[in-house]
Parts: C-alpha cells; structure tokens; sequence
C-alpha cells in the first residue's frame, strides 16, 4: 500500500473513531437501564476486552503499587463522569449534553495549572472567558432542560480532572494498561454503588431485546476498540491532529442525534449558537496555542 493510501485509511479510521465517541451519547439514551447500571457493563466488557487484548499483544499487566493505587483513583472518577454523561443524556438530550461537555476546555485550563504547580496563561484565561460567554447563552435557551445541564457540567469537569491525571500517568506506563484498570475499578466502584444503595445490580435477563446489541456496540467499540485504535493512530498521525479530529465529537453527536432522534433533538437557534461558539472554541485554542506556544 502507497503512503498515501495508507494514510488515507489512517485518517478515515481516525474519524470513523470519532464518529464511534459522537455515538456513546445517542447509546446512552437507547439503553433501557439506568446510567449506574449502564457505567457497571459497560466498565465489565471494555475491561474483559482490554485484558484480552493484552494477553493477546503478550504485554505485562504487572504495575508499581504505589501508581496503581493512583490509577485506580482515576478509574472511580471516569466512572463518576460516565454515570453523569449518561444521567444527563436520559433527563435532557443528545444535543444538550454534547454541547455542555464543550465546556471540557474551560475545566482543563484551571485545573491543569493546579495539578502541575505552574501559572495560568493569559491564553486560557481567554478562553475561559469565551467558553463561559458561549455557556451562558446555550443553558439560556435550554433552561427547562436545568438537571441536565447540571450532570453536563458535572461530567464535563470530571473528564476535565481524569484527563489531566491521565495525562501524568500515560508518561510513565502503557495507556492500554492504565485503561485496563481504570475499568476494574471503574465497575467494582460503580458495582459497590449498586449493590448498597439499591441492594442489586440488573441481571442480563431483565435487559430490553435491543439492549444485548447496544451495549456490547457501547463497550467494544466505542469505549475499547476507540481507545486502542486512537492510541495505534497516534504512531501515524500526530497527537495534535488526532486532538483536534476529537474536537468533532459534538458536531458529529449532534447531527446523528437529530437525524435518529428527530424533533425531540430540535434546541431553539440560540442554543445552537451557544454551542457553535463552544465548539469552535475548542477547535481555535489548539491552534492558538501553538502559535503562541513560545510565549506561554
């Protein structure tokens, strides 16, 4: 294969990823079960994934201690910030959801400098400012939609918080075997959850028809083959691009919301201005920042 074909299907997979990330937002409201239940399978079969495709790829599942220890933490809060996405999905919609997470950018600005012990940059200030303006008149003309805002954001700073500690850990140890046991203590966690606030957790038998398709697409294709495939892109592609081919993920997750779930995806145009000015931020500040990179 000509390097350019290859790189063709490089990036063609690349977006198809993306499009797989836009798609966990519309599976989340077609899955019958509640978001806990939802976050404790899904968690289950990525990690039986991941862990096979370890033994698979022959690699060590042998950690540090005191690193796991870390990872683990960071699992309980990638389970926290599915159960809110999910929650926010099934209380609002696709749209809204997608929309608020936008807001991912603003949380990473504050947070980062905190966890790194160094200054906020006049750029991220900046986009903060844009970011709040374009929240501000997107949760406006969705309003009635209040709760689900509130688990957006809930979610969004969460991923904004696992990012940045996921960001420390992958420079040290492989993100394959960080994943995998974020998982196991995501669905441990979320399992404990269950087991003492409702005394069980939903057998498959109790599950709609359709639910035995949608979360097996959800676990195994958009959470761990999404996951290693972006990882193996990266050996292609620059980490950069594949950054900001991830930006898309609302814009997809929008358009095949509306065009799956119709009316009940349709926002006022004020909401979609919001969101516009949201996305477009996030799409502006990899650039900027790399133009400026020498002054930040």
């Amino acid at each position: 294969m000509s390097n350019q074909k290859a790189q063709f299907r490089h990036y063609a997979e690349l977006h198809f990823i993306v499009l797989l990330f836009g798609f966990t937002a519309i599976l989340g409201k077609l899955i019958s079960i509640s978001s806990g239940q939802l976050v404790f399978y899904r968690m289950t079969l990525a990690a039986l994934s991941m862990g096979a495709f370890m033994l698979i790829q022959k690699k060590s599942f042998s950690i540090p201690t005191k690193d796991l220890f870390k990872i683990l933490i960071v699992g309980l809060i990638v389970a926290a910030h599915w159960v809110f996405f999910f929650e926010a999905v099934k209380v609002s919609n696709v749209s809204l959801t997608l929309g608020v997470m936008s807001s991912g950018t603003l949380f990473v600005a504050f947070i980062e400098p905190l966890v790194e012990r160094r200054r906020i940059y006049w750029l991220d200030l900046l986009i903060g400012v844009i970011i709040i303006i374009g929240l501000y008149i997107l949760t406006q003309f969705a309003f009635n939609y209040y709760l689900g805002i509130l688990y957006a954001l809930l979610s969004s700073f969460l991923a904004a918080l696992f990012g940045v500690f996921n960001r420390q850990l992958t420079q040290q140890h492989d993100p394959l075997k960080i994943s995998f046991y974020e998982m196991i203590a995501g669905f441990m966690g979320v399992g404990s959850y269950l087991l003492l606030s409702s005394g069980s957790i939903i057998s498959p038998f109790e599950f709609a028809k359709m639910d035995f398709v949608w979360i097996p697409i959800l676990a195994f294709f958009c959470t761990a083959y999404a996951f290693v495939g972006t990882v193996r892109l990266m050996r292609y592609i620059t980490a950069y691009t594949v950054a900001l081919s991830i930006n898309l993920e609302p814009v997809y997750g929008i358009i095949l919301a509306y065009l799956i779930f119709g009316e009940s995806e349709r926002m006022d145009f004020g909401f979609y201005i919001g969101a516009l000015i949201l996305i477009a931020t996030i799409f502006i500040y990899p650039v900027l920042k790399k133009k400026f990179h020498s002054d930040l």
